[in-house]
């Protein structure tokens, strides 16, 4: 029986170049400058574009509500010098042992491996005790597919996801990766 009044942030998972930590209410104005630049959100199905004022906050506020199916990482390099903020890791529960991983790197950060590490260290650690991960990408996001191929994912199918950016469904690649 988990206790909802003391329903845990997830753990710190550290790397070698950044730490997968909890997100804080400051990481609302790194988030926002990110999240609104297009070329990104277009590749998230759940970012909208233009982003609304608040969303944000809203963002880091359901990241900590106690009925949350989803737990969400800052990935965070300060302790090596770098960004507060350089993108976002989750795992949303789905059920008895599984998960659906998600991710994006803001686009300064793009093609610096930081989505692999990212992906390795959540696949690695395990936090939530999952036996089996799911994850999907946009058919024309080749480089997060590579990403999920590189951490041990293989491919199991097609599907679709709407893309709030592009107001549309788009075509997705799903893959799965057993854990333990």
């Amino acid at each position: 029986h988990m206790n909802l009044d003391t329903m845990e942030l997830p753990p710190v998972v550290a790397t070698e170049r950044f730490d997968l930590r909890p997100l804080r209410q400051s990481d609302s104005g790194l988030y926002t400058h990110y999240a609104s630049d297009e070329r990104l959100a277009r590749m998230t199905p759940a970012i909208p574009h233009p982003l609304p004022p608040g969303a944000a906050e809203a963002w880091v506020t359901r990241a900590h509500a106690q009925d949350r199916t989803e737990e969400i990482w800052a990935i965070d390099g300060t302790r090596t010098g770098g960004s507060e903020l350089m993108g976002v890791i989750a795992l949303e529960r789905m059920d008895e042992k599984q998960a659906e991983i998600s991710y994006w790197v803001a686009p300064p950060f793009w093609n610096t491996g930081l989505a692999s590490e990212a992906v390795q260290a959540l696949v690695d650690a395990n936090p939530l005790n999952n036996a089996t991960l799911f994850a999907s990408v946009f058919q024309d996001n080749p480089a997060s597919a590579r990403v999920l191929v590189h951490c041990g994912f293989a491919y199991i199918g097609d599907a679709e996801a709407t893309c709030l950016a592009r107001g549309e469904a788009v075509p997705t690649w799903t893959y799965l990766r057993k854990l333990g």
